[in-house]
């Protein structure tokens, strides 16, 4: 479901198989997130992989809503940082920026290249489907997970989730796709941002950030027969109406601002690189783990 991969100099991808797969309910589309053993952690074989299964979303008639799911405990635990399936070394034709492959690149225009294609990029492509599309978040959804959540109109979310960008220990100013202020309002984005805390759905619910709370063995009959409900809707007057809500969010900065601290985000990379190990800060999956606590942890809910 991807383009084909051309292997650059770097250490051999392990075939998982479908790392995405899809569904067709009646009048809905399932297109799901399959690397459970890694929590969903995102690398650009899933990426790619994602935009065929949405494509082919788009591309049917029939299809009148799509639903992003993850397979397994967790929903998405963010970008690939570390598993054994880690691509960022592989080429891919480009499909959402207009830039030179970042494969022969050094430094920063090696970085900047990636990112504005895997992810600034494709989560502004995902944004802009023509479909309604519903989040359906259980468990983790950590950092490039909240990307994946976020461009989807609507988010359910089970009484397990729990949402976290902890990115500001790597001493970078948020994920790629900078949202935060649009879909929790400010003042919560700071604390999200500047705590790194974990947020349970409640919290997340109570800021705007998603649409309804459901019991884990609910989630997916709930997020079902919303989606049901919303595909018996004119398939234009619904892209239309996306289109108009999307519109006015971007009237209201979101995407001058997400450009303005998509630059911030690598002007912290290359600090990291300038004054420590590496661009990350000298963090990894592990560490970063490590770190996590929960707002009720910290007593800030």
């Amino acid at each position: 479901m991807s383009e084909p991969a051309i292997p650059d100099e770097g250490p051999a991808i392990p075939d998982e198989g479908e790392v995405v797969t899809y569904e067709r309910r009646g009048r809905v589309a399932i297109v799901t997130l399959n690397r459970p053993d890694y929590r969903n952690a995102q690398n650009s074989v899933m990426t790619y992989a994602l935009d065929a299964a949405f494509e082919r979303a788009v591309e049917d008639p029939e299809v009148g809503v799509i639903v992003l799911a993850g397979n397994g405990k967790h929903f998405s635990a963010g970008h690939d940082i570390g598993t054994p399936g880690r691509d960022h070394h592989v080429r891919y034709q480009n499909k959402a920026a207009l830039w030179w492959d970042h494969v022969d690149r050094a430094g920063g225009d090696q970085r900047f290249a990636r990112e504005l294609e895997v992810y600034l990029g494709m989560c502004r492509r995902w944004r802009e489907i023509p479909k309604p599309t519903i989040a359906m978040v259980q468990g983790a959804c950590i950092a490039g997970g909240l990307m994946l959540a976020w461009v989807c109109d609507l988010i359910i979310a089970s009484d397990d989730a729990f949402f976290s960008d902890p990115v500001v220990r790597m001493g970078i100013p948020g994920v790629e796709y900078f949202a935060h202020p649009w879909v929790m309002g400010p003042r919560a984005a700071k604390e999200f941002l500047f705590t790194g805390d974990r947020f349970g759905a409640a919290q997340a619910k109570e800021w705007g950030m998603v649409n309804r709370v459901v019991p884990r063995a609910e989630l997916e009959a709930e997020t079902l027969a919303l989606a049901e409900k919303i595909a018996t809707m004119p398939q234009f007057g619904l892209a239309l109406t996306k289109k108009a809500v999307n519109q006015a969010e971007d009237l209201m900065g979101m995407r001058s601002g997400m450009d303005s601290v998509f630059g911030l985000h690598h002007f912290a990379h290359a600090h990291n690189a300038e004054v420590g190990a590496d661009s990350l800060g000298g963090m990894n999956a592990k560490t970063m783990k490590a770190s996590a606590s929960t707002a009720e942890q910290n007593g800030t809910t």
